[in-house]
This record gives C-alpha cells, structure tokens and sequence, in this order.
C-alpha cells in the first residue's frame, strides 16, 4: 500500500502529536507538523504541495480556491470547527477533495471572555506586572461588575454561555443580532435591544457571531460612537467583524474605556500595529479556543477521519 503523507500545520503551542493519539495511523501516513504560521499563500503551496492530508487548524492558514490549484496531490483537507470561512469548499467540491471537520463537546471561549472583562475591570494582569517589577503597591483602581449591564451581540451557544456567566457575576445582560427575537432573549433569561439601545446603555459590549459576508464590519464606527465614555468592548469572535480602524480611533481619542481583543483581521498580529501601542487595549493572542483539551479534541477526530479515508471508508463530519 502506497503510504500518504499528512501535513500539520500551524501547530504554535508543538501539542498536536501529544494531545491525540496518531499511532492508529502511523502505518499508512506520514506525519509533518509545522510549527511556525506560513508568511503568504505561495509559502503555504511550496511546504504543502506534496502532501494528500492536510489538517487545519481553524483559520490559521487560509485555503482559497488558488492555494487549491497549487496543490495537485491533496486528497483529504480536515479543518477543527464545523465551519471555517477561510477555506474555499466549493474549491474543494470542484477539486474532488474530501473536506471534513471536527465537532467541539465544549468551548472555552466563554470563560477567556469573561477573563478578559476582568482584566479591562480590574487590571489583574497590569498590577502583577508592576509586583513582578518591584512597584511598591497598588495604582489601579478597579470598576466592579456586579450591577453592570453587558451587552451581548449574538446570543447562540456561546453568547447564552457567556449571559450565563455574566449573570452569575451579578451583571444586568441584554442582547440583540441582526435576526434575535424578543421571545429567544426571554427564553435566555435575557433583555432584548435594539443594536442602538445595546451600545448606547451596555457598561460591556462583547461580540459573539459567526464571522460572514453579513457581519464582516457588523459592529462599525457608529456603533462604537454610541458607546459610553466608561465602556469596554470585548472582541472574542472574529477580527472584521467589529472595523479594526473605527476601533483604533475611539481607543486612541480615550471615547471609551477601554477594549479586550483576542481575535484580528490579520493572524498573528503583525509586530508594528498600531494596536499594540495602546495602554488601554488588553491583547491576546487568539487565545479563545486553545486549550489542550479541546486541541486534543480536534486532532483527535481528525486521526478518526484520516483513519476512516485510508480505509476506505466514509470520514465523519464531511462538510464537501
């Protein structure tokens, strides 16, 4: 049997061999991880044109209808999430290339929400790095959340896990998205808004909807013109859903408080945007779904698929 050849890419953190057990398929595949991001589309094609599985991670690399073309030999393409918009799957259909994905049991996002809006309200990550300094005390005075109002925009899975959160930290939420109805927010145990209301009244806005050709720019300089001077928004979705230069601008002119982002139009984050100049913007590093365990998640149903496809057999979760 000739043996296929399956690519890793983007493994930042150097777990995806640890968290799943890929023995299963060592004796038909040969495994590569990449460790480090590719630097454009025609590096991405030279490092993966020889291989037949490639498995991505969420949108770390994009996969348009060209980096298809330039790569001749892939056979299967395997993506962690049930959607990913960077990858072109009719691209894929045209191509005859078996495109699956992976099925989350949880999602961690919620809680690094929710830690982000404790670091924008309490500075737990500024004032340790002033201990760690030698500053002799406190500087920072903190803003409590409990009796604060959150505005949620998207209230799905995550944005109902995130109302669930909030309301046991005492917080008033309210909520709205281009197609959310009173009666969804009522059985949430949530308050329906407008977009205006939200933003106009909300002490946190936080941003939970699907990246699409819909929500790219959703949440505009308008929006965040109607922010309270004493507000924060929270980004842990996706980059262009909220317009990264409005954002920009209300940060730099101090309109509001402040603002925690984890998720940019441009991964990773370049070393000289502007964004990182600012003190009142907490950065992570699209930290929202990366944990080991629910890395391990995803490798693992990726080794079921390749375990399926080299079989012969029908891989689960196919999406093309």
């Amino acid at each position: 049997m000739t043996r296929l050849r399956c690519a890793i890419p983007d493994d930042y953190f150097d777990l995806a061999l640890s968290v799943a057990d890929w023995s299963r398929i060592r004796d038909r595949v040969d495994i590569t991880v990449f460790k480090e991001p590719f630097a454009n589309e025609a590096a991405a094609a030279h490092a993966l044109k020889d291989f037949e599985i490639v498995c991505a991670m969420r949108e770390r690399t994009a996969f348009p209808r060209s980096l298809f073309t330039a790569l001749p030999k892939l056979k299967l393409l395997i993506t962690s999430g049930m959607r990913n918009a960077s990858i072109d799957s009719d691209a894929a259909k045209d191509r005859k290339i078996v495109y699956c994905g992976t099925q989350y049991t949880r999602d961690p996002t919620a809680p690094l929400t929710m830690g982000l809006i404790l670091e924008l309200t309490r500075g737990i990550g500024r004032e340790n790095a002033r201990m760690h300094a030698g500053e002799p005390w406190q500087v920072f005075a903190g803003t409590e959340i409990e009796g604060k109002t959150l505005g949620v925009v998207g209230l799905g899975k995550l944005g109902s896990k995130i109302a669930g959160l909030a309301k046991a930290f005492g917080m008033n939420v309210i909520a709205w998205s281009p197609n959310l109805t009173p009666e969804k927010c009522a059985e949430a145990g949530v308050g329906y808004a407008s977009k205006e209301e939200l933003f106009s009244t909300a002490d946190i806005v936080t941003v939970h909807v699907v990246l699409s050709q819909r929500s790219r720019g959703l949440v505009g300089a308008a929006d965040l013109a109607r922010m309270k001077p004493t507000a924060y928004l929270v980004n842990t979705a996706r980059g262009p859903i909220v317009d990264e230069d409005a954002l920009l601008d209300v940060l730099r002119q101090k309109k509001i408080a402040g603002a925690g982002i984890d998720v940019f139009s441009v991964e990773p984050l370049p070393s000289d945007h502007p964004f990182r100049t600012l003190d009142n913007l907490v950065l992570t590093p699209h930290l929202g779904y990366a944990t080991r365990e629910s890395l391990g998640i995803h490798y693992s149903q990726m080794v079921d698929c390749i375990d399926a496809f080299t079989k012969g057999n029908e891989p689960p979760r196919r999406l093309a």
